[in-house]
Formats: structure tokens, C-alpha cells, sequence
């Protein structure tokens, strides 16, 4: 008997970077249960686009992209293609609020010493190398 072909899977998202004048960036804190293996890392603020969802073609930062075959918790395997469409973003007021019931639950701002020492997933990384903030 031979395995069948992984099922394949496409998944775009959206991601802002927002940088402040004193050159902290914005970063959101993996719930758990929120990504597996990944409680309590940093990303950045966005995430999966649903279906149809326009993520607005002004201000495009960079496209990033990823893709490996794995095998999900319920044994699937899966060919997974990920596209991570990256928005360079400009503050202009407000305060950051925590997520209610999401996959993270509090986001801060890091000085680019506190990054350093920091878990970042690795889009949280690529922003870090675009935005030079570390």
C-alpha cells in the first residue's frame, strides 16, 4: 500500500509592520493553543486573509513566501504553500488592545535591544532584517 499524495494547501495573509519614531516595532504574542509549538512567541499584528478578503493593495512593504509538507495534528499530511503579503504601516494614533479569544492575546512595542532577545516567529524575523530595527 502506498501513502496517497499529500493534500495541498494555499494560505495568503496579511501582515502589518509598524515601526514608531523611536524605532520600536509593534508585535502580537502567539496565544496558546494559537500556533502549534509556538505559545508565548512574537509575530507580527495580522494573520490568514478569509475567503475573498481584499487586503488592500496600497502601501506593499514585500511578499514573502514559504512552503514544506507536513503532517497536521489529526494526521493529515499536507503540501502547505504559504504567501505572507507584508504592509510597511504608519501610526497615526490610538493605543494597542489586546485580542479577545484570538490566536494572541496581548501585543507590545520592543526597542530594537529588547528584540534581541525575544522569540520571533520568522516573519516577526524578516520584519526585524526589512525595517533594520535590531
Amino acid at each position: 500500500m502506498t501513502d496517497s499524495a499529500p493534500r495541498q494547501v494555499t494560505r495568503v495573509s496579511a501582515y502589518a509592520v509598524c515601526v514608531d519614531e523611536s524605532r520600536r516595532l509593534l508585535l502580537c504574542r502567539i496565544a496558546a493553543g494559537g500556533s502549534v509549538g509556538f505559545d508565548g512567541w512574537w509575530t507580527l499584528p495580522g494573520g490568514g486573509l478569509d475567503h475573498g478578503e481584499d487586503p488592500r493593495a496600497g502601501a506593499l512593504r514585500e511578499v514573502d513566501s514559504w512552503h514544506t509538507d507536513f503532517t497536521t495534528l489529526a494526521g493529515e499530511r499536507q503540501d502547505y504553500h504559504g504567501i505572507r503579503v507584508l504592509f510597511r504601516c504608519r501610526i497615526v494614533g490610538g493605543e494597542p488592545r489586546d485580542e479577545l479569544d484570538g490566536s494572541t492575546d496581548t501585543c507590545r512595542w520592543f526597542t530594537p535591544a529588547e528584540l534581541a532577545t525575544e522569540r520571533l516567529v520568522d516573519i516577526a524575523q524578516l520584519a526585524v532584517r526589512l525595517v533594520r530595527v535590531a
